[in-house]
């Protein structure tokens, strides 16, 4: 038993009924659909991308569903047992990435739906067809942003849809889930290569999260080009005179 309780197993009866309503609201038969999940991972992060996983699965389910879960709730090392496993199960997944420059310029909320952009345009092209329906982790439909906002139009091909929003989806929908565990391992692994290069802020272990010995390199090193540079990094406000050294020249300058 872990922390958190009793082991769930997300399974696929979220996205069946969601699958059964857009096929009846189009006015088609409630046959086999292809029904996508969605989550992110590095939200709230100092330093690294945010990265958003979209896992789609056709329903009535085909084949036997992996032991996901959300990824939070489990161990890096059960994680990385359940990619290949989601790999071979899902009819199709894909993962699309914001860097912290792009968290810079758009905001959190417009990185992310930067990211799912890019994960769902990927995601259509590798199946060919799009899912009738899709999950977002969340209260938050940050994905608004892609369909009219700063980032809309940004990233060729289709525009994700309206999605179902479900607080704590990854405990009940198998799609979610897969894709959260997705999404983590591939965040995880680039931080892990990004601490190779910079071993002073600890992200191997911390993962570009706001841990005391990475807050700290912070203060000692300063920002590296990885380090989302609009967020309170904890860094002295810089001097009139650093301000001014800064400064494009002049004419006179």
């Amino acid at each position: 038993m872990s922390p958190r309780g009793p082991a769930v197993r997300a399974g696929l009866d979220v996205e069946a009924a969601l699958a059964v309503e857009a096929l009846a609201a189009a006015g088609g038969p409630a046959t086999s659909a292809l029904v996508a999940g969605m989550d992110e991972v590095g939200r709230g992060a100092l330093a690294g991308p945010v990265v958003v996983g979209v896992c789609a699965a056709r329903v009535p389910a085909e084949g036997q569903i992996p032991p996901v879960r959300d990824s939070k709730a489990l161990t890096d090392r059960r994680r990385r047992v359940l990619v290949p496993e989601i790999q071979a199960w899902a009819a199709g997944h894909a993962l699309g990435e914001a860097g912290p420059d792009e968290v810079d310029r758009h905001g959190i909320t417009g990185a992310l739906a930067l990211a799912g952009a890019r994960a769902w345009a990927a995601l259509v092209a590798d199946l060919e067809e799009a899912p009738v329906a899709l999950i977002l982790d969340g209260s938050d439909d940050w994905l608004r942003h892609a369909r009219a906002g700063a980032v809309a139009r940004l990233v060729p091909g289709p525009v994700p849809p309206v999605p179902r929003l479900m607080v704590k989806a990854e405990d009940r929908c198998a799609t979610v889930a897969a894709a959260s565990i997705l999404a983590k391992v591939d965040r995880d692994d680039t931080l892990t290569a990004l601490d190779a290069v910079h071993p002073a802020y600890g992200w191997a272990g911390n993962k570009g999260y706001g841990a005391a010995t990475h807050r700290r390199a912070i203060l000692e090193r300063g920002a590296t080009e990885h380090h989302r540079r609009s967020w309170n990094l904890g860094l002295p406000a810089p001097t009139e005179a650093a301000a001014a050294d800064d400064a494009p020249p002049t004419l006179f300058g």
